[in-house]
């Protein structure tokens, strides 16, 4: 015979522990308006219904991790940083986002480099390779920046940043590129104005 010493306690058919009726979650098509397990047992229950259903569909189930106070897990890449490694996020429960700031960094160069040159970062470490490197103008500095044509938004390379800037400054005109070129191996002149905003050229 089962002896219950509080007479508001309830038995719980999960666990089969008496307990309290503050321990059970509401249930009003229940006679006494409360469901028949606790709620530990519901959240236990849940879960192994949950990882059943998972692995029936061939689905991965993830586990469950012990994460101390001040931290979080990533999922994305698995370790547990201190919250001061997550951007806010107010929206979530926690106020922080679902990765960490190192993962999103990845992502975000991942995602800039498919939705503004079409590259994937395979793709673009082949090219990386295929340049030997290096930066392909001054074949010294480690490639960085994906160079691309701003009328045909072909790619052209991977080069290093004073050069892709160099680039920039030049506003990609071969004749201008030409002209700097020459004037840096010694060959200064000064064109003539023959119109407005029109020059002859030294032959």
């Amino acid at each position: 015979m089962r002896v219950v010493s509080d007479p508001d306690a309830k038995q719980c058919t999960g666990c089969k522990r008496d307990l309290p009726a503050g321990a059970f979650a509401r249930d009003r098509n229940r006679r006494d308006g409360l469901q028949v397990r606790c709620r530990a047992c519901v959240v236990e229950y849940s879960a192994a219904h949950y990882r059943r259903r998972r692995e029936a569909m061939g689905k991965s189930v993830r586990e469950k991790v012990e994460v101390p106070a001040g931290r979080k897990l990533c999922r994305t890449c698995g370790e547990i940083k201190p919250h001061s490694e997550w951007h806010r996020n107010a929206t979530a429960s926690d106020g922080l986002s679902t990765r960490c700031k190192a993962c999103r960094a990845i992502q975000g160069r991942e995602r800039h480099l498919k939705r503004q040159y079409g590259l994937t970062e395979a793709e673009r470490d082949e090219l990386i390779a295929s340049q030997g490197g290096v930066c392909c103008i001054c074949l010294s500095a480690l490639p960085a920046h994906v160079d691309h044509c701003h009328d045909t938004g072909r790619v052209r390379g991977v080069l290093c940043f004073s050069c892709n800037a160099a680039l920039g400054q030049f506003k990609d005109r071969p004749d201008v590129i030409r002209r700097a070129a020459s004037y840096v191996e010694g060959n200064a002149w000064k064109p003539t104005l023959v119109a407005p905003g029109v020059y002859r050229l030294p032959s």
